[in-house]
């Protein structure tokens, strides 16, 4: 197995004697005037921070991908009509014996980091084919965002948003041609990779589900092309994203859109990906959050 370097992001730590989820989810289709609902969760004295019917934490990511019976691939593709028009893809496939929906990975400004590929090979044991473009291709050497740290951030944050919603557009109809693929996908993002996800909704009429892990909203007026349905997963503790949340609500209940979210009281930004931090908060998020996220692809996707 290849020998990979954990990037681990960094996180407050916060005391937490018991948790709250708070979700704002409509009953069915567009009914987005159910009431909130909140639940508290008293946790147990020793607190887990792992879970394998999940998404690993970056501190597990390494080990959960070495173990892992599941074929994976590296490949490139052309992502336009120039010569120089390449995608590199990680590429994870499920153990099923029926044609599986695709879902696009979208990382985080870190890259296409070891733990990336453990959420695409998680997404894959849940039943997708899962896809992570490397929106660093050409930038960065193959496998290179677990030590790239700050080059890829500012790499990232560089990139044209047109742009890299074409190579969303490429890895998606890639994907829906592999022989075991249906033709349709889904999309989720986390962190950077979060707004990109649901700025693909407002990009792409094809795409049938968006999920967004902590990502900020379009802007209001964006929102009128959306056709999928989006789900919403954020940390209590994110003031600066969740700031976003409350003018994309109203705008797509004004609308007729399904835009489902939930936040996770005590969890922080990067929750999935910092499950070990937080005394245990981010941990029930994502133990919360993924579930949601299966579902929610299933529901959308496998019809």
């Amino acid at each position: 197995m290849r020998s990979y370097a954990l990037l681990l992001a960094s996180f407050a730590l916060a005391a937490c004697a018991k948790r709250a989820a708070t979700t704002n989810a409509p009953a069915s289709g567009h009914d987005h005037d159910s009431p909130t609902v909140s639940v508290t969760v008293t946790p147990p004295a020793s607190v887990a921070t792992s879970d394998t019917a999940i998404a690993p934490g970056a501190a597990d990511a390494a080990a959960r991908l070495g173990r892992s019976p599941r074929h994976s691939e590296w490949t490139t593709i052309r992502s336009g009509p120039n010569a120089g028009d390449t995608l590199r893809l990680f590429v994870v496939y499920p153990e099923r014996s029926t044609r599986a929906p695709v879902v696009i990975v979208i990382h985080e400004i870190f890259g296409v980091t070891t733990w990336i590929e453990s959420v695409a090979d998680r997404l894959a044991a849940d039943g997708f084919i899962a896809i992570a473009p490397d929106m660093l291709t050409d930038k960065l050497p193959a496998n290179g965002a677990d030590s790239a740290g700050q080059q890829a951030t500012a790499l990232i944050r560089a990139l044209d948003q047109e742009w890299v919603q074409r190579q969303i557009d490429a890895a998606a109809r890639y994907g829906m041609t592999l022989p075991a693929a249906l033709p349709r996908y889904g999309i989720v993002g986390f962190c950077w990779g979060g707004s990109v996800s649901f700025a693909h909704a407002v990009h792409s009429s094809a795409v049938g589900a968006a999920v967004v892990y902590y990502g900020t909203s379009p802007k209001p007026e964006a929102l009128a092309v959306v056709r999928a349905p989006v789900l919403g997963l954020y940390g209590e503790d994110d003031a600066r994203v969740n700031a976003t949340i409350p003018s994309a609500d109203s705008a797509m209940k004004a609308m007729g859109k399904t835009y489902t979210w939930s936040k996770f009281a005590g969890a922080g930004h990067g929750f999935l990906r910092g499950q070990d931090q937080r005394n245990g908060a981010n941990f029930a998020a994502a133990r919360d959050a993924w579930p949601m996220t299966i579902q929610f692809f299933r529901t959308n996707l496998e019809r």
